[in-house]
Parts: C-alpha cells; sequence; structure tokens
C-alpha cells in the first residue's frame, strides 16, 4: 500500500516544524520504552521482568528532558485549531469534526485490541506462562492511556475554540487552576481516584496551549522572554519534586497527571518556538521532508504498536542462543541501537498491513450528535479501562467489541452534516 499527500495539503502553508517536533515525540517514546523493557533468565531458569532505565539514577532528572506528551498535546492543540478553523470555514459543525477526530482514533485501536483479544485469549486457553503474560500484557497496553486522554481533549475542541476566543487567558487561568485543586484534594484526602479529573484539566490546559501557539501568542513573544519563561519552568520543577508531593520523575507524575506536567509543557511549548529556526533549517532538506512524511503518517500505528513489537522481538532473541544479553549490561545498552532498527522495520512492515485503518477517507454525512456521543463514549471507556485496571483478556475483548461498534456508529451515514475535515488526517491525531 502507497501513501501520497492529498492535494488539499499545502505545504507552503504548514508550520513543518510541528510536523517534525510530533515525529520526534513519537519516536522518543520508542526508544524510552526500549530502554524500559528489560527481559531476562535468572539462575533458577525463570524469566524475570525488569525496568533497566528506571533503575538508573540519572533516569529521574532525565525524565525533565525525556518526558515529552506535554509537548504531543500542545502539538496536537495547534493541529486541532487549524482543523477546527478550516472545518468550520466549510460550514462544518462541531458534531462532524468531533466525530471525524473520534473515528481517527477508533479505528486505529480497533485491529489493536482485536489482536490483544486473540493473543490473550489464547495464552489463557492454553495456560501459557501466567506470570510473564500478565505483566507483559499489562506493559504492552500501557501506552492506551493516551486514546483516552486525547479522545477526551479532540472532543473538547469545540467548545474549547470557542472559550479560547471568547476569554484566552481566563480559560487557560481556570483549566490551571483546575489542576491545583485537583491535586490539593487528591493529596490533602488521600484519595488517589480524584487525581483522575486531572485526566481533563492537565492535557485541556497543554492542548489550550498550542491553540495559543497557533494564534501567535509565542511567535509576538521575544525569545528572551521565552527563555526566560522556559528557565523559570524548569526552575519551579525542583521546589515542586524536591519539597511538594510530587515525583521528581516526570513518568510517576503521568497517570494520573498531576501540575509538574503544564509547568512542563509551557516550557516545552516556548522552547519549540525558540527552536523554530534551526527547525525550519532542517525541514527545508529533502530528506528530512520524506522522513517525517513516512513515519507521520504511520504514527499511530507505531504509538500503538510499538510495544507488543517490542516485546515479540524480545521473545524471540530469548529463544536464540546468546541473542538476548542480561538486560542492564553494557552488552544489552549498546544491543538498544539494533532493537530500535529492527523495531522500526517491522512497525514499518506493519503498518502496510493495519495501516489502512489509520487513513480515513473523507466522510459522508454522518449520524447526529447522540449517535456520536455514543461512539466518543464507546471509543473512551476501553482505553480509561486499560489505564485503570491494566490490559488483560477480558479487557481485551471487551475494548475489541466496544471499538468495533464505536467505528460501526461512527461511520453511519445519517442526517446531513458537512463532511470532517479529511486534510486532517495527515496533518493531526497521528500519534
Amino acid at each position: 500500500m502507497t501513501r501520497s499527500a492529498p492535494p488539499e495539503v499545502d505545504l507552503a502553508k504548514r508550520d513543518l516544524t510541528l510536523d517534525l517536533a510530533r515525529v520526534a515525540c513519537v519516536l522518543l517514546v520508542v526508544v524510552i520504552h526500549l530502554l524500559q523493557v528489560g527481559i531476562g533468565v535468572d539462575e533458577a531458569g525463570a524469566f524475570v521482568v525488569t525496568r533497566p532505565a528506571e533503575m538508573q539514577d540519572w533516569f529521574a532528572l532525565a525524565t525533565w528532558a525525556g518526558q515529552i506528551m506535554p509537548l504531543f498535546f500542545v502539538v496536537g492543540g495547534f493541529a486541532s485549531a487549524a482543523g477546527w478553523r478550516s472545518h468550520t470555514a466549510r460550514g462544518g459543525t462541531g458534531t462532524a469534526f468531533v466525530r471525524g477526530r473520534a473515528l481517527r482514533l477508533a479505528q486505529p485501536a480497533l485491529p489493536l485490541f482485536a489482536f490483544f483479544a486473540i493473543v490473550l485469549g489464547a495464552a489463557t486457553i492454553l495456560q501459557l506462562a501466567p506470570d510473564i503474560v500478565a505483566p507483559a500484557a499489562i506493559g504492552a497496553g500501557s501506552p492506551l492511556w493516551f486514546l483516552a486522554a486525547y479522545l477526551l481533549c479532540q472532543t473538547c475542541v469545540p467548545l474549547m475554540m470557542r472559550l479560547d476566543e471568547a476569554a484566552p487567558r481566563l480559560t487557560l487561568a481556570l483549566l490551571a487552576a483546575g489542576v491545583v485543586i485537583v491535586d490539593a484534594l487528591r493529596y490533602s484526602t488521600g484519595i488517589e481516584d480524584i487525581g483522575l479529573l486531572n485526566l481533563a484539566f492537565v492535557w485541556l490546559f497543554c492542548q489550550q496551549l498550542g491553540i495559543w501557539y497557533f494564534r501567535g501568542v509565542f511567535d509576538r513573544a521575544r525569545p528572551v522572554v521565552l527563555a526566560v519563561i522556559a528557565a523559570g519552568c524548569y526552575l519551579a520543577l525542583w521546589p515542586l519534586t524536591a519539597v511538594g508531593p510530587y515525583y521528581v520523575s516526570m513518568l510517576g507524575n503521568l497517570n494520573p497527571p498531576t501540575l509538574p506536567l503544564i509547568v512542563l509543557g509551557v516550557a516545552q511549548a516556548c522552547l519549540l518556538r525558540l527552536l523554530k529556526r534551526p527547525l525550519t533549517a532542517v525541514m527545508d532538506l529533502r530528506a528530512a521532508r520524506a522522513v517525517v512524511f513516512v513515519v507521520g503518517s504511520r504514527l499511530m500505528t507505531i504509538y500503538l504498536w510499538h510495544l507488543p513489537v517490542i516485546l515479540a522481538v524480545t521473545g524471540l532473541t530469548l529463544l536464540i542462543p546468546g541473542a538476548a544479553p542480561t538486560p542492564a549490561t553494557p552488552a544489552w545498552w549498546w544491543s538498544r541501537i539494533s532493537m530500535f532498527i529492527v523495531v522500526m522495520g517491522l512497525l514499518y512492515a506493519l503498518s502496510l498491513v493495519v495501516g489502512r485503518w489509520e487513513a480515513i477517507p473523507p466522510l459522508p454525512d454522518g449520524p447526529g450528535p447522540i449517535a456520536v456521543g455514543v461512539g466518543v463514549v464507546l471509543a473512551f471507556v476501553p482505553a480509561f479501562l486499560v489505564m485503570e485496571l491494566g490490559l488483560d483478556v477480558v479487557l481485551a475483548v471487551v475494548g475489541a467489541v466496544a471499538y468495533a461498534v464505536a467505528v460501526t456508529v461512527l461511520r453511519r451515514t445519517g442526517r446531513r452534516e458537512p463532511r470532517a475535515d479529511a486534510p486532517q488526517a495527515v496533518s493531526d491525531a497521528r500519534a
């Protein structure tokens, strides 16, 4: 299957540095997970699952640079704002917009959940190494929190765009206040589930920064101001994590998300604008554009499938004598380079099969708000449950069924609606 940019996309009017940032974020996620997945054999011959990167002294502080999910939501906010402007300029409605965005997340998730249902179902029936399969399933499903968070943010784009037009500073301030209030209640009461409310406040805040970026707020700021803000944010992380209740590691602050992530998001948005000139120079190179397009057109496939592929390749090396170095040894660290190449090659091959689920053609007239709402809920719940409970065979089956119904509902034709934003199938939601 070949892919080419649709004729509607005018690259001369696009900020290609945002495409580069999006691709870099996802590739960094793959690298980080390659450094975190360590499967070896102990002296008794039993499999042992470790997280080598997190065992290192430098890991916690490294996450201050390596935790790029706030930046991804910033970039997503920029693309969403551009998509909304384009969509409404053609007379599109909020319902049609949300329908298209939900479908772009639900449709690629369907084959993944079907795969998990088959593999975990077979492993359960055959009773295959449950002590390894269970943690492997939880690990493979760990990135799926993103589906729930991003879908929530995308569903709110029409509302957040209107709020930004009416009161941009107040909207951002209220989102930040919501983060602080939720954290205060969570840590003062000891009820961890209160923190789940920040799945909305934290990521909507970062998305709103992207909307500001789209409106040129960061372009109008002087470089020295952006540099001071970024430096101030990183300095603020020290008392927040050293004296406050938060983890030093930004990974520990991820689920439920907490205040340090929005501080990090502000810093990353400022740095993105400060680096615009060198990033633009990179994107002026044909080779860079080619890489960004090839990888960027497969981002959902790479993000959703990279951990299952990493686990499969790791398992295969364990079956080959001498092919699997002991985790956290020098040989294991060096092997991450070849593992990255192999994993990316396999993901590219896999994208030729499942990547068609990622491409959303122009949508015909669709269902009304209630049906779209049902589709959104069906797409949100499985990913949210996996985030909370961990992936197992039951949730895999439930998720496969829920996503199948969601895709069916969202693709159903119905009353007259302006079609969803087709060009954004390339430029947005490929995370």
